[in-house]
């Protein structure tokens, strides 16, 4: 199966060399050519749009930031929904809204091409290691025929609804998230108020019930004064306003999506543990 990629960020890059990796054809576009270099070098080709990507793969893959930049790619000059084309399937890996989801399976869908919503839980570490979970939403034959190159870039690929399901549980996941980074700057900022070690803190959380790698990994981001970004605080920001846009109302998710928020301005480049410097104030 031939394989096209679009978006080759800090996650993109790490993603779709997994596909090169497994003896996939790999194919890539991005609008900043310089980022295809060290596939190409790989064996990876390249296409000069999304429209003459998806005429030349069986699968494109995307990983791009947001709501605006999908519709682009779909919508753009030389887009995919330019290519005259049928059977091709497009599987969108970004986090974005259930509602641009089913706009874009609706359009594909009118030329008789497929489209598969699967964000993926887990970060740069996760993507390196293809380690990530795969939440995919869509039609079970489309995910059935993608499914090995999803368990190629993660360790788990699961369908869990029609188009838009993934973005919906992946937007629930990454409130958790955000809900556990606050709570666990919370609390480092709490007991250091009273005195309490932070590396105390920590040895005593990671050997607890409550301790999990993200834990660990965040208190050690603490500790270390290092706030490079593993997850941009921008990007949890845009999550947890997709989030409440898509319905949610609750107490602590209404709490963290403000608190992070009013930190975006500030910390946005920043990995998302950096919330810590607001509560801290």
């Amino acid at each position: 199966m031939k394989t096209g990629w679009i978006g080759l960020g800090k996650m993109g890059s790490l993603m779709s060399r997994k596909l090169l990796e497994a003896g996939y054809p790999l194919s890539v576009y991005n609008r900043t050519k310089k980022k295809q270099e060290s596939l190409k070098k790989e064996g990876a080709s390249t296409a000069g749009s999304p429209k003459e990507l998806l005429e030349t793969v069986d699968v494109v893959f995307l990983m791009v930031s947001d709501d605006e930049a999908t519709r682009q790619l779909f919508e753009g000059e030389n887009g995919l929904l330019k290519a005259e084309v049928q059977g091709k399937i497009v599987v969108n890996m970004s986090t974005v809204s259930p509602d641009i989801s089913r706009e874009m399976a609706a359009a594909l869908r009118e030329k008789s091409n497929y489209y598969l919503d699967a964000p993926v839980s887990g970060s740069v570490k996760q993507a390196r290691e293809a380690s990530l979970v795969v939440i995919a939403g869509g039609e079970k034959d489309v995910f059935a025929k993608v499914k090995p190159l999803l368990e190629t870039i993660g360790k788990k690929a699961i369908l869990v609804g029609e188009t838009g399901a993934g973005n919906v549980t992946k937007l629930a996941v990454n409130t958790f998230l955000g809900i556990v980074t606050q709570g666990l700057a919370e609390v480092i900022s709490f007991s250091a108020t009273k005195g309490i070690r932070t590396e105390d803190l920590m040895e005593i959380i990671n050997n607890s019930a409550l301790g999990s790698p993200f834990i660990k990994i965040k208190g050690n981001a603490v500790m270390e004064d290092n706030y490079e970004a593993a997850f941009t605080l921008s990007h949890l920001s845009k999550d947890l306003r997709l989030a409440k846009e898509a319905g949610l109302d609750s107490p602590l998710g209404n709490a963290t999506h403000e608190t992070f928020i009013r930190a975006n301005e500030d910390l946005g480049s920043e990995d998302v543990i950096s919330i810590i410097k607001k509560i801290r104030k």
